[in-house]
């Protein structure tokens, strides 16, 4: 896979899951065998652990959009910062919805093989998600 098609496939992930709001298409976009190395709290690091953590995350954040900033690629992998934007409109790692307007960067890596992701491994800024929403250093409720 060239690193173009990886770029287009990571693109169609976003767009797909997150955009479109089809985390059913994980099913097909995740390999059987996937492992998420960073699971979010609770979260399994099997592909139905990712779908349904998503699903959480797009609950809480119905209006989410995102950007990807900057990418790098080398191989079979795939290196992201990509920005999210959203209001809390939903319980989220604990946290009641507050009706804020959030923004956090994620840095996702991706690797892929035979047109599917078999691993990924994202570092969320948890400290200043949380701040945004008030229930964190620097945040006030």
């Amino acid at each position: 896979m060239s690193a173009e098609e990886l770029r287009k496939a990571n693109a169609h992930f976003y767009d797909e899951v997150f955009r479109r709001r089809n985390v059913d298409a994980i099913d097909d976009l995740l390999s059987d065998d996937f492992v998420e190395h960073i699971p979010g709290p609770g979260q399994q690091t099997d592909r139905q652990g990712t779908k349904e953590f998503i699903k959480n995350v797009l609950d809480a954040f119905p209006d989410m959009d995102l950007e990807i900033e900057h990418d790098v690629v080398e191989g079979d992998t795939i290196a992201s910062v990509v920005r999210f934007t959203g209001t809390h409109e939903g319980e989220f790692a604990g946290v009641p919805a507050t009706g804020r307007r959030v923004t956090v960067y994620v840095t996702d890596f991706g690797r892929m093989r035979d047109g599917r992701w078999t691993d990924h491994w994202g570092l969320v800024d948890v400290g200043g998600l949380m701040a945004q929403l008030g229930a964190g250093p620097g945040g006030t409720r």
